[in-house]
């Protein structure tokens, strides 16, 4: 498979994925954590919920015959810019701006201390951010732990921390949130 052709079927696939299912979507029950010095009530969020209710990912592509356009073409590479500005620009919900919250997804590594991770991108399904294109801004978290931590890279954890509204780019894309992590622990669905 050429680059190309790569290129146009992860574009489908992230498509796919932002427009039908945003990733680990879970129903919106109540958690809690141990901060070091106090305890905390972290809300379980889902991935659906970081985005506006009148923002479409996909909008973008309506009417566009994608199939049309052949491989390696100009307009596929003005595509792919097109939707890189379009979705690094996605916009975030100011009021969960200082929400305490517990959300699923996978780590994205972005720095460390010694051999434990200090910080993460924190994206709704394996493989965003490390294949092209990467998710929407609303669809990454940028995490600083509080207290470093041994995680893979693309390992599936819940992050539970204070979730602020801040855009940060970075090597693997555009993060529309950021969170001070408190707890960081292996994922398990609901009700295991």
């Amino acid at each position: 498979m050429n680059a190309c052709t790569r290129r146009r079927n992860l574009l489908r696939g992230t498509l796919l994925a932002t427009g039908g299912a945003l990733g680990l979507w879970l129903a919106g029950a109540t958690g809690t954590a141990q901060a070091a010095d106090k305890p905390t009530r972290f809300r379980t969020t889902t991935w659906e919920e970081l985005v506006p209710k009148n923002w479409d990912p996909t909008k973008l592509f309506r009417g566009r015959n994608l199939d049309r356009i052949p491989e390696g073409d100009e307009r596929e590479l003005a595509l792919m810019q097109e939707m890189r500005e379009f979705w690094d620009n996605a916009p975030t919900r100011a009021e969960l701006n200082g929400a305490n919250v517990r959300l699923p997804g996978y780590v994205v590594p972005i720095e460390f201390s010694g051999s434990d991770l200090k910080e993460f991108l924190l994206v709704p399904y394996f493989g965003a951010c490390i294949h092209s294109p990467p998710p929407p801004a609303n669809q990454i978290v940028h995490v600083v732990l509080k207290k470093p931590k041994r995680l893979l890279s693309m390992e599936a954890i819940w992050a539970s921390g204070t979730l602020g509204t801040n855009r940060q780019g970075s090597q693997w894309g555009m993060s529309g949130y950021s969170m001070e992590g408190l707890q960081v622990e292996p994922y398990t669905a609901p009700g295991r």
